[in-house]
């Protein structure tokens, strides 16, 4: 996801540093015009602005506040747009170091996956100081095709991501659900994933729908351990704001089931595998 962002920010006229912890991964990108960095705080220092996309809590909290990271080294001036999908509660603490230390942090999560990131066509979900988000709004534009805003406070970007996987993850359930029956009742899933295609018109129901029909799981666009640990944020941002989410609960230990018969680095559609091996199918 970060790769593809990072191609677009340069596509746009920006000047750009990159930091990967696989830096070969980093390396990659130099051939594009960007220059490669040792650390997050070297990536960030006299920037206007950095981007962090990282998989989880753990990893953002080790390249902001680790040894030479953002938070060390960003200027006064600058601001961190968070793009990982995190915690509300981590989201909050960001906001408030970042704060203390008179630096810029806006939320700015996306939905969609690796090859929207690199066609530009992400949707950008932003939240934070209104100043600050028509400041940077030109960097959003830079690497996706449409922006939201849903908030002052930046931890409701993070809400709004986490409801939206979550969302995503039921669309996965219901196909797995549906595809078990259809195959038990001898009706090919790739019909009736036509017809719900057109029902719903959504890329979601398209692109996941097809992964299912045709169980290409592997490579993972986005891996079942990422989906298991966003339905995880989801049930805390519910307990936090005391709403029940009892089909979230459901979904968690779906996903849960599919880590443990080995499904961790597949892809998360492959979350009907669940519903299939519960109908006595292969």
């Amino acid at each position: 996801m970060g790769a593809g962002m990072a191609q677009n920010l340069l596509q746009a006229g920006n000047e750009l540093t990159v930091y990967n912890r696989s830096r070969e991964k980093a390396e990659a990108l130099s051939k594009a015009g960007a220059r490669v960095a040792d650390s997050p705080a070297a990536a960030c220092r006299d920037a206007e602005a950095v981007f962090s996309m990282l998989a989880d809590d753990p990893a953002v909290e080790q390249v902001v506040f680790g040894e030479k990271g953002i938070a060390s080294a960003l200027s006064k001036t600058a601001v961190h747009i968070s793009s990982s999908t995190i915690s509300t509660a981590l989201a909050r603490r960001l906001a408030t170091e970042h704060a203390a230390r008179q630096q810029g942090y806006l939320s700015v999560p996306v939905f969609g996956r690796p090859e929207a990131a690199e066609g530009k066509k992400l949707l950008v979900v932003a939240a934070g100081n209104p100043e600050l988000v028509e400041r940077c709004s030109p960097l959003f534009q830079a690497i996706g095709r449409q922006t939201f805003i849903v908030g002052a406070e930046p931890w409701q970007a993070n809400a709004v991501k986490v409801c939206g996987n979550f969302m995503i993850a039921s669309v996965l359930e219901a196909f797995g659900e549906a595809f078990a029956t259809l195959r038990k009742a001898g009706v090919e899933p790739s019909a009736f994933l036509d017809i719900m295609s057109t029902l719903f018109g959504s890329p979601v129901y398209s692109g996941y729908g097809r992964l299912i029909a045709d169980g290409k799981f592997e490579p993972a666009g986005f891996a079942l351990r990422l989906g298991f640990k966003d339905v995880r944020l989801v049930l805390q941002t519910a307990e936090e704001c005391s709403a029940p989410m009892p089909l979230a609960s459901l979904i968690h230990d779906q996903f849960l089931n599919a880590m443990a018969h080995g499904q961790a680095e597949q892809d998360w559609a492959s979350l009907a595998n669940v519903a299939a091996r519960n109908a006595g199918l292969p």
